[in-house]
């Protein structure tokens, strides 16, 4: 095992063993170790894009060559469920990439990434090969000059696991919004997030002379519009799945007279959002509510299809992780960034609840026990801020961050503020070159309300008259 002592534990979770200082630990290794060679990994899509990550690895007769492959296999997890693709090459360690084969196969311990990042998104067989280095394909990067079309009468919603919310904007101001509760996770009829979706659109349009373009923003991944892979609708069976919910958002088109329509991860808008609202770009979003969600706009002030579902990446590398249980793996940040989060740290600071209690309800005891000034609730938000610190950093070894923008129920009230100050306090003390050039924003009052409906609406560009 590597030596990693983390300046800042978290109280209620002390056996965090943060992402970012075991690659500190393993790449000083690497560095002291004269046999270290290159490694590569290349993700290739569907759509063209293809992503390469260099990076050094240990000798195959190092002392210590076993952590390698623990290096290789959360690198390629990470890197993913950040891009995506269903195409794995891997250069510099052929003993590697046939251990991340069988990792990654239909009966290895990644069998829902297996599944997930071939037929699932992007509709074709996952596979992870050696190759040499100059078999390697280019890079082509790819990103969406999307969204901040803010003109003529428009409608943005957007789809969470606990609601789902809807706008009515005329030139960019928001003329109406709405909550409605729903609990889609476990809904075995397509109907009911088709019509629930359409009764929402209805009821903005009422506020409105005409729709001119309808954006909306969703937990999952979407590609052209395409519902890909989504927990939101993991009730609805396989065979109505691809029937009436892979492109139920054209059924919904359709519907409203085939106005411009586009759908991207809610992650994506929460980023964009962002970036209106600051006016500025090198924006990676999280939001910790149901789930986490992550979204990020370039430093040119583009979205990108990159999936970015940072639900799924890991960020704790202890063997004894908790385990999320829809994708069987350890240590991956919905288990710490999101009402499930919440929910495990509060049975570990001593709050009992009914078993039948809903997460949601859980967090809304915590923020509760927090504004009466319980102990045992801020030192869930404490432990939360803590590991965020530690992913923060990680983070920013993959993506150019001038802007971490924090929302989601979570966050929300004096619970927020001590998860951010904690996540300060962790760049300030481990990592301070970050902690000077990565600013960590919330929302303010208005971007709360209407923030993440008119990104979401200002999705689709008006079609030009001819």
């Amino acid at each position: 095992m590597l030596s990693v002592a983390p300046q800042l534990r978290p109280s209620l979770d002390p056996q965090f063993l943060p992402a970012a200082l075991w690659h500190r630990a393993y790449r000083a290794l690497v560095a002291a170790d004269p046999g270290s060679r290159p490694l590569a990994i290349v993700l290739g899509r569907t759509d063209g894009a293809v992503f390469r990550h260099d990076s050094r690895v240990l000798s195959a007769g190092h002392p210590a060559a076993a952590l390698t492959l623990t290096y290789a296999e959360r690198l390629l997890k990470f890197l993913l469920w950040m891009k995506g693709g269903p195409q794995v090459l891997v250069a510099g360690a052929d003993e590697i990439a046939a251990a991340l084969a069988k990792i990654y196969s239909p009966t290895g311990a990644r069998a829902f990434d297996h599944a997930f990042m071939g037929q699932k998104i992007f509709g074709r067989a996952f596979s992870v090969e050696a190759a040499s280095f100059d078999a390697l394909p280019a890079t082509v990067e790819t990103s969406l000059p999307m969204g901040r079309n803010l003109g003529g009468c428009r409608i943005g919603f957007d789809l969470g696991g606990s609601d789902r919310k809807a706008a009515a904007l005329i030139d960019g101001e928001v003329v109406f919004s709405e909550e409605i509760a729903w609990d889609p996770y476990f809904q075995t009829d397509p109907s009911y997030h088709i019509e629930g979706v359409h009764d929402s659109l209805k009821r903005a349009a009422a506020h409105l002379p005409r729709v001119d373009a309808i954006g909306g923003s969703a937990a999952g991944v979407y590609v052209n519009n395409e519902v890909r892979a989504a927990s939101l609708f993991r009730g609805v069976p396989a065979e109505a799945f691809e029937k009436h919910i892979r492109r139920m958002f054209f059924t919904l088109q359709e519907r409203w007279g085939g106005v411009p329509f586009e759908v991207v991860n809610d992650g994506e808008v929460t980023a964009l959002a962002g970036s209106m609202s600051m006016n500025d770009n090198a924006v990676l979003g999280v939001s910790m509510g149901t789930s986490q969600a992550g979204g990020y706009v370039t430093p040119t002030g583009n979205i990108t299809p990159w999936l970015n579902e940072l639900a799924f990446a890991p960020i704790d590398y202890r063997p004894e992780a908790p385990c999320d249980e829809w994708s069987g793996d350890i240590g991956c940040g919905v288990q710490y960034f999101s009402q499930q989060g919440v929910g495990r740290l509060a049975k570990r600071a001593g709050f009992t609840f009914p078993a039948t209690l809903p997460l949601p309800e859980q967090l809304i005891e915590v923020q509760h026990a927090m504004k009466a000034g319980d102990a045992r609730a801020r030192a869930i938000y404490e432990s939360i801020g803590v590991c965020f610190g530690y992913a923060i950093a990680h983070y920013a070894e993959f993506y150019e961050v001038r802007n971490l923008l924090v929302l989601g129920r979570v966050t929300s009230g004096e619970g927020g503020e001590v998860i951010v100050e904690r996540a300060r306090a962790v760049l300030r003390a481990e990592f301070p070159t970050l902690a000077e050039t990565i600013q960590l924003r919330t929302p303010d009052e208005k971007n709360k309300r209407h923030g993440q409906a008119t990104a979401a609406a200002s999705l689709p560009a008006l079609r030009v008259a001819r």
